[in-house]
Order: structure tokens, then C-alpha cells, then sequence
């Protein structure tokens, strides 16, 4: 096994929290939990074995076993590692994921967040779940190199970027330099993954904020038009109807969410109208 699926639409059950010694009266322990996924963040060196399949562990790795699964754990002395016994939903999205993968940097995140569960679990578990379901959710998107489909993690930066940056001035050169490459690069590596301009889709993400904001909130069209860096009036209502297909005043008065919307920055999921191509 060197796959599982998981579905983290919704929030786990956590059974339990901790942090596990292990590797001092055995080399060899055996484990299964039935109904019960296994994340484990390593501190040490040894081997874990599900049937034919061995995943070497290291220091900053992570591994999930899924329920009712035999675990082989191979210790070299004294192991320590964090862990949590948790229950999954069967509903949402499923996301396919290694049993065992290096956490790199990403490490350090994650033993935080168990850190912060493990000390939450006896007087909150919601706070212990909150944590755990962060961390399952990082350990899902961590980088992969063998071509399961992932976004490409240069790609993914740019798109934070421009996520939290929505509200103010907003170039290309400026998503470039935050992320670390030229705005060429960035370009040829955006248009590669999304099949769409750098432009456009900035434009679409502050259109579909501002629909957001027209539908949900009591806010001004003008404070709205604002609140997506779009601060010219005029613009804005021009916009609004070139990738919305409406004024503000309308979508604000329709109450609904337009149909045949596609999730934000994949392929084929901007209008023609907002391509600029």
C-alpha cells in the first residue's frame, strides 16, 4: 500500500492525541486500529510496513494507515512520535495521498499543530479536532513529484499571493517577485497549469469576491468595488458585467449564485469574456 484516499470535506473525530515512545523494551511492534486512521510525525529513524509495501521513516516524515489496516513499526532505540488516532467522514471529495511522505519545512507546522491538539484534547476537543483537521488538510497538499496531478507548488504560491492581496494594487511583476521568479517564468508556468493569463485570472478572483460581497453582504457598491481593488466606480460596473454578466445592482437584487460555476484557478474555469486571451 502506498496510497490512501481521504476525504476531508468535513471535520474528523479525534479518539486520541499524543506524543508516543517507543523502540525502548522492542525493536518490533505490531499495531491495527479498528475504524480508526493512524497520522503519525516522526522524530527518528526506522521502517514502517504495510504488507509488501515499506516506507523508510525519517525525521519530519508524516504517514497515514487507514482503519483496520496491520502496521508493522521497526524501531532503531528510543522513537518518538506524534499521533493521532481519528475517525474520517465518507462524504466529500475524495483526495488521494501517501501512506508516508517527507513534511520538508512543512514539519515544523505540522508539529505544531499536533502539539497544540495533543495540549487541547483533555479540556477541548473541538480545539484538538480544529488542529488535527489543519494538519490533515497540509499533509494532503504537501509538494509530490510523482505526477498525481498536483498543482504545480510555484503556481499555488502565486495564487495565495494573489488571494490575500485582492483588495490592493495587484501587477504581475509584483506576484513574480513574492514568489520568487520572473515575470516570464511566471507567466509560461501559470498559463501551463491554468490555461489562463496571470491577468485574467486576478480579474476573475476579484469579480467572483465582489459577487460574493454583492449576494452576502450590506456593504456599498462602492465600498465593495473598493474591497476588491477595483477602486474606479465606473470600471467596476463595466467589469462586473463583461465577467458576471450583470451590473452590480442586479446581481445584488437577484439573490442567487449564478449556475455552471467552476471551481476557481482550474483549467477551463474562466469566461472566454475574462481570458483576455
Amino acid at each position: 500500500m502506498k496510497l490512501v484516499t481521504l476525504r476531508l470535506d468535513e471535520p474528523p473525530t479525534v479518539a486520541a492525541a499524543g506524543i508516543g515512545i517507543h523502540g525502548v523494551s522492542t525493536d518490533h511492534e505490531v499495531f491495527r486500529l479498528p475504524g480508526l486512521w493512524q497520522l503519525h510525525l516522526y522524530n527518528y529513524e526506522g521502517t514502517l510496513s504495510l504488507g509488501q509495501s515499506v516506507h523508510p521513516i525519517r525525521p519530519g516524515h508524516v504517514s497515514l494507515v487507514p482503519p483496520d489496516t496491520e502496521v508493522h513499526f521497526h524501531y532503531r532505540g528510543r522513537s518518538e512520535h506524534f499521533y493521532v488516532h481519528l475517525r474520517l467522514n465518507e462524504a466529500g471529495t475524495p483526495r488521494s495521498v501517501p501512506v508516508m511522505q517527507d513534511a520538508g519545512a512543512e514539519s515544523t507546522r505540522l508539529a505544531d499543530l499536533l502539539r497544540y491538539a495533543v495540549a487541547a484534547m483533555p479540556s477541548s476537543p473541538p480545539r484538538a479536532t480544529a488542529e488535527v483537521w489543519a494538519a490533515l488538510w497540509r499533509v494532503a497538499e504537501l509538494p509530490r513529484n510523482d505526477g498525481a496531478g498536483r498543482q504545480h507548488p510555484l503556481v499555488a504560491t502565486a495564487q495565495a499571493y494573489i488571494e490575500v492581496h485582492l483588495a490592493g494594487p495587484l501587477a504581475v511583476p509584483d506576484v513574480a517577485d513574492a514568489v520568487g521568479i520572473s515575470h516570464t517564468h511566471l507567466t509560461r508556468l501559470f498559463r501551463a497549469e491554468t490555461g489562463h493569463t496571470v491577468v485574467s485570472y486576478i480579474r476573475h478572483r476579484r469579480l467572483q469576491r465582489a459577487r460574493h460581497l454583492l449576494l452576502v453582504s450590506t456593504l456599498s457598491i462602492t465600498a465593495i468595488a473598493a474591497a476588491v481593488g477595483i477602486a474606479d466606480l465606473q470600471a467596476f460596473n463595466k467589469a462586473c458585467r463583461r465577467e458576471l454578466g450583470a451590473s452590480p445592482r442586479d446581481i445584488r437584487g437577484s439573490g442567487s449564485t449564478p449556475p455552471g460555476e467552476s471551481p476557481y484557478g482550474q483549467r477551463g474555469s474562466l469566461t472566454e469574456a475574462s481570458t483576455g486571451r
